[in-house]
C-alpha cells in the first residue's frame, strides 16, 4: 500500500500543552474545536498519547483554538508560545454568497 506518511514526533505533546495551557478538560476542548457533536472526548487522549492522529480540519481548529498557526502544530522545530492562546490572528472568513436558481 505504499509507505505512511511521516508523522510529527512532537505532535502529540503539542496538542496536550495547547489544552492545559488553555486550561480546558479534554470535553471542554473538544467543546471548543467544535466537535463534541462528532466524537467522544475519548478522542483528545487518544491525540495527545500519539494512538491517533487528528484530521488537517480537526488541526486547523486546534491551531484557531490556540491562536497559532498549523505550521507550528506539525512543525516538530517550532515550539509554542510560552502563553497561550498565541497572537496569530484567524484570516476573517469570507463565505461566497449561494446562487439561487431561477423558477
Amino acid at each position: 500500500m505504499g509507505n505512511p506518511r511521516p508523522k510529527p514526533k512532537r505532535l502529540a505533546d503539542k496538542l496536550r500543552s495547547i489544552r492545559l495551557g488553555l486550561g480546558l478538560s479534554q470535553t471542554e476542548m473538544l467543546r471548543r474545536l467544535g466537535l463534541e457533536n462528532s466524537m467522544h472526548y475519548s478522542r483528545i487522549s487518544e491525540y495527545e498519547q500519539g494512538t491517533r492522529e487528528p484530521s488537517l480540519l480537526t488541526l486547523l481548529q486546534y491551531a484557531r483554538s490556540a491562536s497559532v498557526r498549523m505550521e507550528d502544530l506539525v512543525d516538530d522545530d517550532v515550539r509554542l508560545p510560552a502563553n497561550l492562546p498565541g497572537e496569530v490572528k484567524p484570516p476573517t472568513l469570507t463565505r461566497k454568497p449561494v446562487q439561487r436558481k431561477k423558477t
